[in-house]
């Protein structure tokens, strides 16, 4: 994974880039006010997503937050239970069939605190078959491997192999998984 920092100033956001963040927080709005598992709550899902929408794949209402949809790809038959906040701003990546507790927070960008205008930005991958418990967070530049599982409420700091067990905070692998 290249996980080159960028850096992004709020200040400086294009005309074009605000219309865009103010649509992406209207579909939202209408996401999170229209009964799931409908027509409509998936048509307005794929519309948020578009192609980055894997096929079989589901975000639960409420979502918290999408910033950045654009940069948020879920693999096939990727499952995420409400009040997901994912900061896309550097770029999300979600395994297929990852499976994602409730009140889970994915993080690819910061405030540079010298200037809190200025979002430091890196990529958070999150590999294949992976399980996150509730309210767990995951940090920029995270990379967790395919089988791996995070405990409910950890907070990911680093990166966690495949097949491995990560809890606490920050999390540490406390174990790893058998899969023969």
């Amino acid at each position: 994974m290249n996980c080159e920092e960028i850096r992004v100033n709020k200040r400086n956001i294009s005309a074009k880039d605000k219309e865009r963040d103010k649509r992406n927080t209207e579909l939202l709005f209408r996401l999170n006010h229209t009964m799931p598992m409908t027509e409509e709550y998936d048509s307005l899902l794929r519309e948020l997503l578009g192609e980055n929408l894997g096929d079989g794949s589901y975000i639960m209402a409420p979502v918290t937050n999408i910033v950045c949809p654009e940069k948020l790809k879920l693999g096939k038959k990727v499952y995420i239970n409400p009040g997901f906040l994912a900061m896309s701003r550097g770029g999300i990546t979600i395994g297929d069939n990852t499976q994602i507790a409730a009140n889970v927070q994915i993080l690819s960008n910061d405030h540079d605190v010298h200037n809190l205008s200025v979002h430091k930005c890196k990529p958070v991958e999150i590999g294949k078959n992976v399980w996150i418990g509730a309210g767990a967070t995951i940090l920029p530049g995270v990379r967790i491997g395919d089988r791996a599982v995070i405990g409910a409420a950890s907070v990911v700091t680093k990166d966690v192999p495949d097949g491995a067990v990560a809890v606490c905070n920050p999390a540490r692998v406390i174990k790893m998984l058998d899969f023969m």
